[in-house]
């Protein structure tokens, strides 16, 4: 089981103090958030994907590449790339860039994204959302694992005998979860490649979670890859620890009060009893947390979101000292001693690189210099000189 934190990179007011962090201080924080969850021993760390304000999240590779270089164990993903208006063979360098410097430590979770103006910037057509999404994950996949690949569809330029470059660490593309709330079409998708599902389970009630989850179980069985409960599975959540739980109540109140996302809507106590978002004591974190694997089963990775809605740097650092110290090993002890031996555990490049070579070398891609596309082993340079010579 992995535990880890995701940002959705907001740069908000603190309805406390009146300050608003300027962009250089929420990167800078951000970086530091990454650091403290490697360093309070949880496993992941995760940053959304936004062009627009409020957020400052635009380049999410930028980003991890340099949380990469100054970790050295955390698992590095996204929260979510947007696999609608990222051109896929960009998404498939990007990311095979970022395994390579991260060594391995890193996933990524793919999604549609859900703001509208953002695909008109990248000349798309929300209209197309959920095809353009399907489309283009099936061509990042085949880049990942194809070394030359001869490919036509509706939302991009065909492309003929295309490698992309650098080719996956040690022959093993990254592990990819396909993000979702509400669309059993990117379930689907998930199942048939025998990828994970990651449910955001932040605003919705934890019923509306399990059936996708449980589509996403039953499609992943059908197509081979395991039974229903070796499908992997991922959580997100919401938390607000303090030592005391009513301080903790009375901390967190202000910021949900006045929240972007749900401020001025139902009280902290009714948001809370609907939804999965968690507030209280370490204890309570523990047992509410635990209710997840009552109604879902064994799943491989939770992720909480813990520095939103204005919620200045100390305060969030000191929530990760409280999440590492306090919470997480004990979820560890008790989330192991009830999961099931046929379940699979949390993908790591390690364990797929084992799978696929066993006691074997993995396979590197070795690029010749000046031999154009050594692995399709032509040259950019014939189709010149051909021309040429037959003037």
């Amino acid at each position: 089981m992995q535990f880890g934190i995701f940002s959705v990179s907001d740069i908000t007011r603190d309805p406390v103090t009146g300050v608003t962090p300027s962009e250089a201080e929420r990167i800078d924080a951000i970086v530091q958030i990454a650091r403290k969850t490697e360093e309070v021993g949880l496993d992941v760390f995760a940053i959304g994907e936004h062009h627009n304000p409020p957020f400052f999240s635009s380049s999410p590779t930028t980003l991890l590449g340099h949380i990469a270089a100054t970790t050295e164990r955390l698992i590095l993903t996204t929260a979510t790339t947007l696999i609608t208006t990222n051109d896929p063979v960009k998404i498939a360098e990007d990311y095979a860039m970022l395994q390579h410097l991260s060594k391995g430590r890193m996933d990524l979770m793919l999604g549609r994204g859900n703001t509208g103006p953002v695909y008109p910037w990248f000349g798309k057509d929300i209209r197309a959302g959920l095809p353009l999404a399907l489309e283009n994950y099936n061509l990042l996949h085949r880049l990942w694992r194809e070394d030359v690949v001869d490919w036509e569809g509706n939302y991009r330029t065909p492309l003929q005998g295309f490698t992309a470059t650098p080719r996956p660490l040690d022959g093993v593309p990254p592990f990819v979860w396909h993000g979702s709330i509400r669309t059993p079409e990117i379930a689907e998708q998930a199942a048939y490649y025998g990828n994970g599902f990651f449910a955001n389970h932040i605003f919705w009630p934890t019923a509306h979670s399990l059936q996708l989850i449980e589509f996403y179980r039953q499609r992943f069985e059908h197509y081979g890859h395991g039974t229903k409960k070796q499908a992997i599975v991922g959580l997100g959540g919401q938390a607000y620890i303090a030592k005391k739980s009513q301080d903790a109540w009375n901390e967190f109140r202000p910021y949900f009060d006045e929240a972007p996302v749900y401020g001025h809507g139902p009280s902290l106590e009714d948001f809370a009893e609907m939804t999965p978002l968690s507030v209280g004591s370490p204890q309570e974190i523990i047992d509410k947390t635990l209710t997840f694997h009552d109604t879902f089963g064994d799943y491989q990775r939770q992720l909480w979101l813990m520095d939103h809605a204005g919620l200045p740097l100390k305060t969030v650092l000191n929530q990760l000292d409280l999440l590492g110290e306090e919470v997480v090993p004990v979820l560890r002890k008790e989330l192991e001693a009830r999961r099931d031996p046929e379940s699979a555990p949390a993908p790591t490049h390690r364990a797929r690189v084992a799978a696929e070579y066993g006691d074997e070398p993995a396979r590197q891609a070795r690029p010749h210099a000046n031999q154009g596309d050594n692995l399709a082993g032509t040259s950019p340079y014939q189709d010149t000189a051909k021309t040429l010579a037959d003037k």
